[in-house]
């Protein structure tokens, strides 16, 4: 099962009634954290998952409103007791944002790694348990889209070991994908083990214009969580000037991409009353969800 939170929904500045846009993903114990601006800790403290246990903070880019809660989240989490390394995910960049966050958080009780994608290459990391994909997208400083995949191995079957005269014993290592040399027989995982399974896939996508390459990058995704920065029509030359989206431009790239579900999220200050533009959103993509603070799924393997 992952489980999902999106701390906030707000782009640009904290409101009174909305934190800014960060995601929190949980599976197998260990999180990920998307984004850190003004007061993530203080919506995460509400949700009340703890801290101790985030495995990696991951940045889109470095505009404040991303950015500005990371000292104050690693104290804390330092407070917490955590003395295991910390990965701290971004474009280029990092090593000097983070060092200039961390002058007033200088003594951290647990080292920090740091990681420095590229801003034109697509990537993929392995974090704990989850396989963390990476695009680069279109904003106004070098900016990337995360996708969590949970991978779900091919079941074993038993009936097939039995007809090849496999040893039981050997069963679990074959399961776990090792290729095993027994006398003049090679064993292969192949053998006894059943079609791909589908796994599970969440996709994080915000300050970025719609680019082609997102669609094939959140293709049958679980859960598409996009920025729509505006909902009126006629916001359009911000967006465009801006490099953000449209509740409709979000709502055709979830249509295109085949996710199953779409929550709207990083809305302006502005956009004070996001409701009333739902509809243009749903009209191209039914399945879409205005997101709130602190709205939370769980996702299982079907």
């Amino acid at each position: 099962m992952l489980e999902v939170c999106l701390l906030g929904c707000g782009g640009t500045k904290p409101l009174p009634d909305r934190w800014l846009t960060s995601l929190l993903a949980k599976f197998n114990g260990k999180m990920i954290l998307i984004d850190c601006g003004e007061g993530t800790q203080i919506t995460l403290q509400m949700l009340g998952w703890g801290m101790k246990s985030i495995e990696a903070i991951c940045f889109t880019h470095y505009h404040a409103d991303h950015v500005v809660g990371l000292p104050g989240l690693l104290l804390s989490i330092g407070n917490a007791g955590r003395t295991e390394p910390l990965l701290i995910i971004g474009p280029p960049g990092l090593k000097a944002v983070v060092q200039g966050l961390t002058v007033i958080a200088p003594k951290l009780p647990f080292p920090l790694h740091l990681i420095e994608l590229s801003p034109h290459e697509p990537d993929t990391l392995k974090v704990a348990d989850v396989v963390l994909h990476v695009l680069p997208v279109l904003h106004t400083v070098p900016c990337l889209s995360y996708g969590i995949e949970i991978k779900r191995g091919r079941k074993f079957d038993p009936e097939k070991a039995r007809t090849l005269d496999i040893p039981v014993s050997l069963w679990k290592r074959l399961q776990n994908g090792e290729e095993i040399s027994v006398e003049d027989r090679l064993l292969t995982p192949d053998m006894v083990l059943g079609p791909p399974r589908r796994g599970i896939k969440v996709c994080y996508c915000t300050d970025t214009r719609p680019i082609e390459e997102l669609v094939g990058f959140i293709e049958n995704a679980d859960l598409f969580i996009c920025e729509g920065m505006y909902g009126e029509e006629e916001k359009l030359p911000n967006a465009e000037e801006h490099k953000h989206m449209l509740f409709s431009e979000a709502a055709s790239l979830a249509s295109r991409g085949g996710v199953k579900e779409l929550w709207l999220t990083h809305y302006s200050p502005s956009l004070a009353d996001p409701e009333n533009y739902l509809g243009a959103a749903t009209t191209i993509f039914p399945n879409t969800k205005l997101g709130e603070d602190r709205m939370t799924t769980s996702l299982h393997f079907e």
